[in-house]
């Protein structure tokens, strides 16, 4: 640990920041997990309302600066086709 008054204060705040990080990536990691479980399950609406909540996620890792941008759109993707192929 630091000796220095602000550096101490920096550490705290950057462990705070790493469980919030660490929060948005499990949820957008379930997101993810629950397009793939609904469409191995062949329900659409659920995949499609997991779908729609996935993207939000990633939306939001993006503008939080957890993923970057080409991730996001790779998995958009990727999570659209799998929905797709229910028809």
């Amino acid at each position: 640990m630091a000796n220095i008054k602000s550096q101490k204060k920096r550490a705290l705040t950057n462990a705070k920041q790493n469980l919030a990080n660490n929060a948005e990536k499990t949820r957008l990691k379930n997101s993810i997990k629950k397009v793939l479980a609904a469409v191995e399950a062949k329900d659409k609406d659920a995949a499609v309302n997991a779908l729609n909540e996935a993207n939000k996620q990633l939306d939001k890792s993006i503008t939080s600066g957890i993923k970057h941008k080409n991730y996001a759109a790779r998995q958009k993707s990727r999570l659209a086709k799998a929905v797709a192929t229910l028809g």
